[in-house]
């Protein structure tokens, strides 16, 4: 008995040491992408009737002076808020959708309201999720700074596409695919998700810039969670000698703009990753659900607090772009939706919007059980 509660409790056991990280990480994540719909919902002038961290039974709640109830739920695996007029958690329109409702209500009501209201309130969700990524990597770059390395070649692994291509020890990356590089970690951004394509490489040599094509290929490796991953490489090596690795810090200002700049490359690298994922070019093990995030929470706890905030940061971003993906019932099918109802100037007819809708569930569906399938069996 001892000996499990120990395994449960202890820094190193599932309770502590997984599933309260777990639950932090996803907590603020949502959190805030909820936050977002509902400061802007409000500043738009839509009522609120409940804002939920979780799904399911409520645990403990209370309402405010506006009437909005705010409310902690059994399942911790999401969240949402329901505006006035809306028939359930995710907005889903039915028929007819202001039933019931007195004439203040339906002036206030989420589908009452103009259709930029709607979309600016629905899109404030990923929006904010891409704030506290931004926020996040801002304080730690005014924190902590940044090491960087010159993007030099110390040497070229044999049988490498960076030695097929004929890269040479001492080279210098001036620029990868047109893209000007600065730092040796522009140079692995830049290959690190495009395996299997041909890629222009700029090297400065002996003082004249020559150009290679190199074609990355797949390598497993081991991130600093410990977890393994598939990442392209072309086989070139940078040491202390020649990359002459040199803190970087900044101003706060600084810090803000480097902040953005890197969740712009996380945007950039994610929407790429999507792409080559649907025509079948990406390892379906990158892709983890709740099982997968919740070991990462676990190691980035055990490395410190600051890996646990910038996990908070890669998933809060992660968490916006797939929001943004057209499909209902997320909010960049909402988006869909609203943008056909600015061009046609009426709502998208709502026998077309039950079929879109199903279909969208499915595709949620099925890629939440594709997940579980990874996390559990797959990989």
């Amino acid at each position: 008995m001892n000996e499990l509660l120990y395994a449960l409790t202890s820094t190193e056991g599932i309770l502590i040491g997984t599933l309260v990280p777990f639950l932090f990480v996803l907590t603020v994540v949502v959190f805030v992408h909820e936050m977002g719909h509902y400061l802007v919902g409000r500043a738009c002038g839509i009522g609120v009737n409940a804002f939920s961290i979780g799904f399911g039974p409520e645990l403990i709640g209370f309402n405010d002076r506006h009437g909005t109830r705010w409310k902690l739920c059994a399942i911790p695996l999401g969240g949402y808020v329901k505006f006035v007029g809306d028939m359930n958690a995710t907005s889903s329109p039915t028929d007819p959708e202001t039933a019931g409702l007195s004439e203040a209500e339906r002036k206030v009501a989420f589908h009452t309201q103009p259709v930029w209201k709607r979309a600016a309130t629905v899109f404030a969700g990923p929006l904010f999720n891409f704030l506290l990524t931004i926020a996040v990597f801002a304080v730690l770059f005014a924190a902590y700074g940044r090491y960087v390395a010159e993007p030099m070649v110390a040497s070229v692994t044999a049988g490498s596409p960076a030695a097929e291509a004929g890269i040479m020890p001492g080279d210098r990356f001036v620029s990868v695919d047109g893209e000007k590089v600065e730092t040796f970690a522009d140079v692995q951004r830049l290959v690190s998700g495009r395996a299997g394509d041909a890629i222009t490489f700029v090297m400065l040599r002996d003082g004249k810039d020559v150009t290679v094509v190199a074609t990355p290929r797949l390598m497993e490796q081991q991130d600093a969670l410990g977890n393994k991953v598939q990442v392209a490489i072309i086989g070139v090596v940078n040491n202390q000698e020649v990359g002459q690795p040199r803190l970087v810090t900044y101003t706060p200002v600084q810090a803000l703009g480097v902040a953005v700049e890197e969740t712009g490359h996380i945007i950039e690298r994610t929407g790429q990753f999507l792409k080559r994922f649907a025509v079948g070019r990406e390892d379906k093990c990158q892709l983890g659900g709740p099982v997968k995030i919740a070991g990462m929470a676990g190691q980035a706890a055990k490395l410190g607090f600051e890996w646990l905030v910038q996990l908070v940061a890669l998933l809060s971003v992660g968490i916006g772009i797939l929001n943004l993906l057209p499909i209902p019932p997320l909010d960049g099918g909402h988006l869909l939706f609203y943008a056909v109802e600015a061009v046609i100037r009426r709502p998208v007819s709502e026998r077309m919007m039950e079929a879109m809708y199903r279909t969208g569930f499915l595709l949620v569906l099925g890629f939440m059980g594709f997940v579980f399938w990874n996390d559990l069996f797959g990989c």
